[in-house]
């Protein structure tokens, strides 16, 4: 699988529900629109919080990839 060119990372690993989204909240706006923000976390809940929040807020999940005990969202900022 190819991994998408990105403008920004969050390193969430570590760290729990609710703490990956609500640091993701923040993060994502640090990333132009049409940008991407890679993160990684080890919180199996981000895999169903993240694409939740993608949804929510208009953001693009590009693709996701789980590592071992780590789960890396490639995540499109939309408008």
């Amino acid at each position: 699988m190819d991994t998408p060119e990105y403008e920004a990372e969050l390193d969430a690993r570590g760290l729990f529900c609710p703490e990956p989204v609500m640091m993701l909240h923040g993060r994502i706006l640090e990333v132009p629109e049409g940008g991407i923000l890679k993160v990684i976390a080890t919180d199996p809940s981000t895999t169903r919080d993240i694409p939740r929040f993608c949804q929510f807020l208009n953001h693009e999940l590009v693709t996701t990839q789980e590592l071992g005990a780590e789960y890396i969202y490639f995540i499109r900022r939309g408008s």
